[in-house]
């Protein structure tokens, strides 16, 4: 089993960053990749970004590209979410997701909650 912590949310005016964090703890050897989801208040979680563990690749929803950074710190089996230039449709509650290798997101933080005020 892998437990995810997430961290970092807040309120914050558009055009300002936040940054959140996911601590990862368990069995995190078998980690291929981890990622950022939200979920707006009505609307359905859709993907944000993504980060492959060992290579460190990369993958961003358009609409966050140019905008939001994804990162990780294998040492400290963290995963960050860099947010600038931060709009009101960002506002959404962010979930912390981690996957093994050819499968699905299956382990989950319990969210934080971010919010854009215009």
């Amino acid at each position: 089993q892998v437990q995810l912590v997430e961290s970092g949310g807040g309120l914050v005016q558009a055009g300002g960053s936040l940054r959140l964090s996911c601590a990862a703890s368990g069995r995190t050897s078998g980690i291929y990749a981890m990622a950022w989801f939200r979920q707006a208040p009505g609307k359905e979680r859709q993907f944000v970004a993504e980060v492959t563990w060992n290579g460190g690749s990369t993958n961003y929803a358009d609409s966050v590209k140019g905008r939001f950074t994804i990162s990780r710190d294998s040492a400290t089996n963290t995963v960050y979410l860099q947010m600038n230039s931060l709009k009101p449709e960002d506002t959404a509650d962010y979930y912390c997701a981690a996957r093994p290798y050819s499968s699905l997101y299956n382990y989950w933080g319990q969210g934080t909650q971010v919010t854009v005020s215009s």
